[in-house]
């Protein structure tokens, strides 16, 4: 330690840790986590990638890319969220498929629903456990930086434009069949990309297949729970298990924030949705991708 650092400041940067440093403090851990969280829990749910936010934000605070494992991890925040403000639903979509496996009821709504989400969850699973058994360095890939997630970023915001241009609103979620999980199971492996956005994804999908926008916004968020709990789950060994100041007690403020903050953007959307367009998203990531990519034609290539 150099001879201008006197015992308080000693004391002060073995706690907090400014940026400075290659490793955070307990405090400014504690700190980053929290806002890690907030950032999740702001973009998990709504269509704007959240992925994209937990990369580009510690990047834009001068922070480490906080990793895959930590992002899966902080995500079961959005998990505990989600299943709470659908208990009903899954409780719904439990007996129902309780009373088709008795009694063959399989045209019951709550029958269809979970059909649909066993479907809709089964492409995402094998391609992402594709990636994690093929592609080792897929967490360092180019995939994860910064140009390419501006560019998709774009791009999913042009789509989500045409869908919500073109496609008509009549679907509602007691009408879900299988093939509507599949459809929007498929779009959503396209989260597997930094910048996509799996919400993002399936709304759009959702809207180009004629749901109604609340409706398709309750099932994306339905369809999402089993592959974002896996993601999360897979990667808690991990992630719990890397070195960090406090141990594991910051990213567990992490998962506390980023729960609190989404059950908040849940409930929002599903009400903005009732009266409003999605048009608010396409302009910001549209915006997003923009200002991020001479942001980083300013700072220059890493």
């Amino acid at each position: 330690m150099s001879s201008d650092v006197g015992p308080g400041d000693s004391v002060f940067k073995l706690v907090f840790r400014t940026s400075e440093v290659s490793e955070p403090g307990l405090l400014e851990a504690i700190w980053r986590n929290i806002v890690l969280g907030v950032v999740q829990g702001l973009t998990e749910f709504l269509p704007i990638s959240s992925t994209a936010h937990l990369k580009v934000v510690p990047a834009l605070a001068g922070w480490q890319d906080p990793g895959v494992s930590a992002t899966a991890v902080i995500q079961l925040g959005s998990i505990v969220a989600v299943i709470g403000y659908f208990r009903d639903d899954l409780v719904g979509v439990w007996k129902g498929i309780s009373a088709a496996l008795r009694r063959g009821q399989w045209r019951e709504p709550e029958a269809r629903l979970g059909i649909a989400m066993a479907i809709g969850t089964v492409p995402i699973l094998v391609v992402g456990l594709g990636i994690k058994l093929f592609w080792p360095g897929y967490e360092t890939s180019p995939l994860r930086s910064e140009p390419v997630i501006a560019v998709v970023s774009i791009v999913m915001a042009l789509l989500l434009a045409l869908a919500e241009k073109l496609g008509p609103r009549l679907k509602r979620l007691d009408q879900v069949q299988g093939r509507d999980g599949l459809v929007v199971g498929l779009a959503q492996v396209l989260a597997l990309i930094p910048g996509v956005s799996r919400s993002g994804s399936t709304l759009t999908a959702s809207l180009f297949d004629s749901w109604k926008r609340p409706d398709a916004a309750r099932f994306s968020f339905l369809l999402g729970i089993p592959a974002i709990t896996l993601a999360g789950l897979v990667q808690l060994k991990d992630a719990f298990s890397e070195p960090s100041p406090g141990g594991p007690f910051p990213l567990l403020i992490g998962i506390v924030s980023a729960a609190v903050v989404s059950w908040l953007a849940i409930d929002w959307l599903l009400k903005y949705l009732q009266r409003h367009s999605t048009w608010i998203f396409v302009i910001y990531r549209l915006l997003f991708g923009v200002l991020l990519l001479v942001w980083w034609s300013a700072a220059g290539p890493n």
